[in-house]
């Protein structure tokens, strides 16, 4: 349908981002009658904190370039351009964090995110982030290449060969934000509905008992006045009734309840289509202290670092191939792991004692140069040494004849 809408209206005639908004409601319209676009659901408040774990994590992150070397270490390459680039600043008006940030969101609430790689001759001067609604990914009849029509302010239209656009892609070109979209419609209609019920007044705190039957007039002259003094904002308020009224209040149903759990569960949906733990998500009703731990590192280990992957590989297409060959992009993701450290670092020293890996190589785990002698292997002492030799503290000692 909204392939269909884009050949009526004319996609590359987009003047602004409201317009293209209006096309996306049209065709995001969920069963719960809740028009969702990338804009709605970034209101709804479970999407919105998922989303900002994801871009925010991400953003903090350093992006690095690193040059191999000859003896398999890599060093920081910060006399290549595009290091200045990723690590520090994009353009003259972007900080990397910044860039990093809204690009991710962009593949959150979109198919994508794009960004032109400004170049002078061969170099790339600068990353300029363009919005996602205004690229249209096509291939070249020819070569079978990708390449990128960009929409322009104005309406113009520019074509972008693939190595001048960096693109992050999502998986099967599906954000979370339409994946999830049912999810969000109906968490935004829920709310939509507590909001006018408590609004209203329409959820009773209690009833009100009179020991005798009321007339007519004398019932809507109490429910009027009772409504008027402790009605929707003034509800809560303390109440004087008047002789033989009792007020009885009432207790949570089962229908409330459901309400509650049903309201929880759009929560999980959310954090499930955008891969990031509840806890995340600040419901910390299934959050013990000893899975806590165990939560985020999965969140590192089955979201976070396939998304690294896909960014390392985006900013590699950019190189040309002779660079490829000798510099890697890479994220620094130490702050992520300062907790797992200790264990890590422990079983480094395990594995250097027992002779399974040498200094070297467990630096070369760490990214960081390997150091002279440092390719040698250890022989725990309770172990024979190469060629069969005792320790010299294990020599049989000579016996003294008697």
């Amino acid at each position: 349908m909204l392939k269909r809408i884009k050949s009526l209206f004319g996609a590359p005639e987009r003047k602004s981002d409201s317009t293209w908004e209006a096309l996306i409601d049209v065709a995001s319209r969920t069963a719960a009658d809740i028009a969702v676009s990338p804009t709605v659901a970034m209101r709804h408040m479970p999407f919105y904190r998922g989303a900002a774990v994801r871009s925010e994590v991400l953003g903090s992150l350093p992006f690095l370039l690193y040059r191999r070397r000859d003896d398999g270490g890599k060093d920081r390459a910060t006399d290549h351009p595009l290091y200045r680039l990723i690590h520090d600043r994009p353009n003259a008006w972007t900080s990397a964090a910044d860039f990093l940030m809204q690009m991710e969101l962009d593949c959150v609430t979109h198919e994508g995110a794009y960004a032109l790689a400004n170049r002078a001759g061969a170099k790339i001067i600068e990353l300029i982030r363009l919005p996602p609604q205004s690229v249209v990914v096509k291939q070249d009849d020819a070569t079978l290449e990708p390449k990128y029509e960009v929409t322009l302010q104005g309406g113009a239209q520019r074509t972008y060969p693939w190595r001048d656009i960096l693109h992050v892609p999502t998986l099967g070109e599906l954000s979370p934000a339409r994946q999830a979209r049912e999810a969000i419609g109906l968490g935004i209609a829920m709310e939509r509905h507590a909001g006018r019920l408590f609004g209203n007044g329409g959820r009773p705190s209690g009833v009100l008992k009179v020991k005798h039957r009321l007339s007519q007039v004398t019932a809507d002259r109490l429910r009027d006045s009772w409504h008027a003094v402790h009605g929707g904002s003034n509800a809560g308020g303390t109440a004087i009734l008047e002789e033989d009224i009792d007020f009885k209040p009432l207790t949570f149903t089962s229908v409330d309840l459901q309400f509650m759990e049903l309201r929880s569960f759009q929560v999980i949906e959310i954090a499930r289509a955008l891969g990031v733990p509840p806890m995340l998500l600040m419901d910390f009703g299934r959050a013990t202290w000893g899975n806590s731990e165990q939560m985020a590192q999965a969140f590192l280990s089955f979201t976070l670092l396939p998304r690294l992957k896909l960014w390392q590989g985006a900013v590699s297409r950019l190189l040309s191939a002779e660079d490829q060959a000798q510099y890697v992009p890479e994220f620094l993701v130490d702050e992520l792991v300062k907790a797992e450290i200790a264990a890590r670092f422990e079983a480094y020293a395990k594995a250097i004692t027992n002779g399974i890996l040498n200094p070297n190589e467990v630096r070369a785990l760490e990214n960081r140069p390997p150091y002279e002698g440092g390719d040698e292997y250890r022989v725990p002492m309770n172990t024979e040494t190469p060629g069969n030799e005792k320790p010299p503290a294990q020599q049989a000692k000579p016996r003294i004849a008697a």
